[in-house]
């Protein structure tokens, strides 16, 4: 690789020199220097970090990273990424560009490359995968410039990218006829814009990267394995990261059918869960302009009703739930653009509390002629507005105490201030990774982790050995003598037995997947394996009754479900006396590790057992 360094790059003839600087007609820009573009201190920034990221030299950077960049800013110039998404302002296309790399190459460290290789190859091929990764990250927009916008130069001629950068003012349109996602084929007209020939040839000689790198160039994300997943994560975090600060809102996709099945389940709750204008304690109150829900109620209620319905991708934070609700039109949001209110519910009788509360419009949820008879007392919003994280807590009158940032809203390392002091976390604690907390949003935080650390806690989560035994009662999980899972409208008598037959029912039903990369329940050595704390996770979004069960004794709500399933006494122990197993998950792109339960019998979770999943082999504690 020291080779690339050494060569000697042909000379690059100069550019016209830039326009006078004179006042332009309207309507016409003025094309910038890189150098210019690049000197907002945001963007310094930005340049800073990714140079950090590659841990090369500044005289190596400027080879790999920042002669492409450069380029990569002369040709798009002060164009939006998007005409009405994200991005979508003067510059925006070079900002978005700038921020994937960033958070791509955050994306890389965690992975060893290419997955499978022996440590020797991995250390030799670490830069041109680094390189391969900033590259990817930096082109996979950049065909929008080529088919989604016309620009026509001062002279009324047509520019067209591959010509190179612009080199007279110049206006430009978005397309009425522009084809969503052809803008992924058309990198290939202007990727040698950016990377030189050397640089082509270097990435060529490593064939498990070069391939890769070619379907992303190609738009072909699905055939590019990992590189194309750090592509599309980061793609994500730099969308959701400008549309408001929380990258959960980018996986709210497709937007109209989930806003329909989000508006359906809370027609459902209205109509048979929730109670509505109670002359004291009420899940909600409808006034004659507004329909107020108490914010944790109606967010607990609606991801377990949703889940219920077979219905994934509900965020497991309210704050995300509330985003999501807020995005898709459905939340009337406070004068500083908050989904949640703090009023004082006071009724007829004199009974008053303080609410951080949901506001909606009435006909969203019903009909003409529907709507019930207004709440008898008052809803007076309160001075105080009411911060997203304080709906995590439970409904009562809060105590003035200083709140977190919401989950997602924090500062990208780029944007802080180094002037700013903040506390320390507690001794013993690291320093929380921004980045790694809003990649972990998006869902790439330990899903692709091949390293010892994957497995670095499950000793601290799961119990190692189980307490004194209960005497064995036999409970069987068989199809005769299982129940059925209530429905979601009756409370349910939460226990480990209603745990298993919820359990079966979902899988009877296929509501919950099996054998899956993203499945809970898993067929190994002959039985049902079944993920943990996952499962347990799983069924208590499903059952919010839980959390006040588990509150009682001190525990969270899938440890209080852990135990009672665990008393079953339906599990397979190891020799040790280990209740928990761990499997080796290994695949063509993923390596990592999980810790669940093995059933004694695999029948009393199958009809008929599956084939074993091939991905996953049980590591024996010794």
């Amino acid at each position: 690789m020291l080779s690339l360094f050494q060569r000697k790059r042909p000379p690059v003839a100069a550019a016209p020199s830039p326009a006078p600087a004179t006042d332009l007609p309207k309507g016409l820009l003025r094309p910038e220097s890189a150098a210019s573009l690049l000197a907002t201190p945001r963007r310094q920034k930005l340049l800073e970090h990714i140079w950090h990221r590659t841990s090369l030299s500044r005289k190596q950077f400027a080879t790999l990273y920042r002669t492409p960049l450069e380029r990569y800013a002369e040709l798009v110039q002060g164009f939006p990424a998007s005409e009405a998404h994200h991005h979508a302002y003067p510059g925006g296309m070079l900002d978005h560009g700038l921020e994937i790399v960033a958070y791509s190459l955050k994306l890389r460290q965690s992975h060893l490359l290419p997955i499978g290789a022996n440590p020797e190859d991995q250390a030799a091929q670490s830069e041109a995968w680094t390189a391969a990764v900033a590259y990817a990250a930096l082109l996979h927009d950049i065909g929008k410039i080529a088919v989604d916008l016309h620009v026509e130069l001062a002279d009324g001629s047509t520019w067209h990218p591959w010509h190179g950068p612009l080199h007279q003012s110049y206006r430009f349109r978005y397309r009425e006829d522009r084809e969503y996602r052809l803008h992924s084929a058309a990198t290939g007209l202007l990727y040698r814009q950016l990377l030189d020939a050397h640089i082509l040839d270097w990435l060529s000689g490593y064939p498990d990267l070069w391939g890769p790198l070619l379907y992303v160039l190609a738009g072909q994300y699905e055939c590019a394995g990992v590189l194309g997943e750090l592509v599309v994560q980061a793609d994500r975090a730099s969308v959701a990261q400008e549309l408001g600060g929380d990258p959960a809102r980018a996986m709210a996709a497709p937007k109209h059918a989930l806003q329909r099945k989000l508006l359906d389940g809370l027609r459902y709750l209205l109509k048979e869960e929730l109670k509505l204008n109670q002359p004291e304690a009420s899940d909600g109150w409808l006034t004659e302009d507004a329909l107020w829900l108490v914010s944790k109620t109606v967010s607990d209620k609606l991801r377990a009703h949703l889940l219920s319905q077979g219905i994934d991708g509900i965020p497991s934070n309210n704050t995300a739930v509330f985003n999501v609700l807020q995005d898709h039109g459905m939340l009337q949001p406070t004068p500083e653009d908050k989904a949640v209110w703090r009023a004082t519910v006071t009724s007829a009788s004199g009974w008053s509390h303080s609410f951080t509360l949901l506001r909606l419009a009435p006909p969203l949820i019903w009909e003409f002629g529907e709507r019930p008879a207004p709440f008898a007392g008052t809803v007076a919003i309160d001075a105080t507005p009411a911060a997203d994280s304080d709906a995590g807590a439970p409904d009562t009158l809060l105590a003035t105490v200083a709140q977190p940032a919401p989950e997602g809203q924090q500062t990208p390392p780029w944007e802080g201030d180094s002037t700013i002091v903040t506390a320390s976390p507690p001794a013993g604690q690291p320093m929380p990774d921004v980045m790694e907390d809003m990649l972990a949003m998006v869902g790439m935080s330990g899903t692709l982790s091949t390293g010892p650390e994957a497995t670095a806690t499950a000793d601290a989560v799961h119990p190692t050995r189980t307490e004194p035994s209960v005497p064995a009662t036999g409970v069987a999980l068989h199809q005769s003598t299982v129940p059925q899972a209530e429905p979601s409208s009756k409370r349910a008598q939460l226990s480990g037995e209603h745990f298993t037959a919820w359990l079966k029912q979902g899988v009877t039903s296929r509501r919950l997947i099996i054998n899956d990369a993203k499945a809970l329940v898993h067929t190994v050595s002959d039985t049902a394996y079944l993920v943990s704390p996952g499962v347990f996770q799983r069924y208590a979004q499903e059952h919010p009754e839980v959390g006040t069960l588990a509150k009682q004794e001190n525990q969270q709500d899938w440890q209080w479900v852990q135990k009672r399933f665990e008393r079953l006494q339906l599990h397979r122990k190891q020799p040790s006396g280990l209740n928990i197993w761990t499997c080796d998950v290994t695949g063509p792109r993923k390596s990592r590790r999980l810790h669940g339960y093995l059933l004694e019998d695999a029948t009393a979770l199958f009809q008929g057992i599956p084939p074993n999943n091939p991905y996953l082999s049980l590591i024996q504690d010794l």
